[in-house]
C-alpha cells in the first residue's frame, strides 16, 4: 500500500508545482494572461481563484496522504518503540556430559 500512496503523493506535488509555477504574485503569469483574456471576452476573471483553489487542495491532499501512509508503516523486527534494537536473552548453554 505504500508504494501506491508514494505515487500519489508525488503526483499531487507535481500538480502542487505546476499551480505554483504558473502564478505570478505581481499579477503577471499565465493566470494574468488567460484571466484578462477571458475578462475580455467573457466578462468573468476566475482563473486567479482557481489557481489558489487548486493550490490549497493539492497542499491538503498531500498533507492527508503523508497522514495516512503512516498508518501502513509496519515496525521492523527486533526494534522497541524508540527505533532501539531489542537485546535476546538466552539462558547459558548446557554443558553434556
Amino acid at each position: 500500500m505504500i508504494p501506491f500512496i508514494t505515487v500519489f503523493i508525488l503526483l499531487a506535488c507535481v500538480i502542487l508545482a505546476f499551480f505554483i509555477l504558473i502564478q505570478n504574485p505581481k499579477g503577471g503569469g499565465l493566470t494574468g494572461t488567460f484571466g484578462s483574456m477571458s475578462s475580455q471576452v467573457m466578462g468573468v476573471k476566475q482563473s486567479s481563484d482557481v489557481m489558489e483553489k487548486g493550490t490549497w487542495t493539492m497542499i491538503g491532499i498531500i498533507a492527508g496522504l503523508c497522514i495516512v501512509s503512516v498508518i501502513f508503516f509496519q515496525k521492523q523486527p527486533g526494534l522497541d518503540n524508540n527505533g532501539k534494537a531489542i537485546q535476546q536473552k538466552t539462558a547459558p548453554a548446557k554443558k553434556g556430559k
